[in-house]
């Protein structure tokens, strides 16, 4: 059986700096699967790569057993794939409600208002709060509401972006307790993490990225239990 998303040798550049040079890895359905690294390593840009923000210099993105690597931004999240961006990149002078619609427009069918309930009761102080300025909230609230508007268009692959980024340790919590939930209502994670520990413990499987390239791979719990991941990605020598 194929996976919901196989990258293969992706290679990226920003003009003649080449930011990705050789990333493979796959994410099976039903899995929650991190990228981990050090800064500048090409997570990002593997991100923006697969939701069509980037076009690769070389390498293959299947969704679905399908190339999508040439496909605009907005076809792909038709097809499934919803990116959370890292720094959330809400509309702050937009509504709660207003910011979520946005995260349906690809949408055609009669399902939104009910998606928009489901988001409410994952995050309940966005519903409280719906017509209230999304500038005005938290760094926490504001990320449940980016991660809220990514699932307005109701993924088969949803791609967190360092969602943990500036948050509080409780709120850091409840936000991977969320992608956990999320998971078990039947969404596929793609995690790009600087929280290697909370990761790879959450994940079912993981990649290190280095300078561009994959390096290691395999289950969550095992990488996380890899001298080489704890000395470079944990502190430990």
């Amino acid at each position: 059986m194929s996976p919901l998303l196989e990258v293969t040798n992706l290679s990226v550049a920003y003009g003649a700096i080449e930011a990705v040079r050789d990333v493979s890895f796959s994410v099976a359905e039903g899995q929650i699967v991190s990228l981990i690294g050090s800064n500048g390593a090409g997570k990002t840009t593997t991100l923006r790569t697969i939701s069509g923000l980037l076009r690769p210099k070389s390498g293959t993105v299947r969704f679905e057993d399908q190339p999508i690597e040439k496909l605009p931004a907005h076809t792909i999240l038709g097809r499934g794939i919803a990116h959370c961006p890292e720094g959330r990149r809400l509309f702050g002078r937009m509504t709660v409600e207003e910011n979520l619609h946005l995260g349906a427009y690809v949408r055609k069918d009669n399902g939104v208002a009910a998606d928009m309930s489901r988001v409410y009761d994952l995050f309940p102080v966005l519903g409280q709060r719906r017509h209230q300025k999304a500038g005005l909230f938290s760094g926490g609230e504001q990320q449940m509401l980016a991660i809220g508007r990514a699932m307005m268009s109701k993924p088969r692959l949803l791609m967190l972006d360092e969602p943990s980024m500036g948050l509080s340790p409780i709120m850091t919590q409840r936000i991977f307790d969320t992608i956990r939930e999320l998971q078990s209502q039947g969404t596929t994670i793609l995690l790009v993490e600087q929280n290697a520990l909370a990761a790879l413990a959450l994940s079912d499987r993981g990649y290190v990225v280095d300078l561009g390239r994959t390096t290691l791979e395999g289950p969550g719990r095992d990488l996380l239990a890899d001298q080489r991941v704890r000395a470079a990605y944990l502190g430990e020598g």
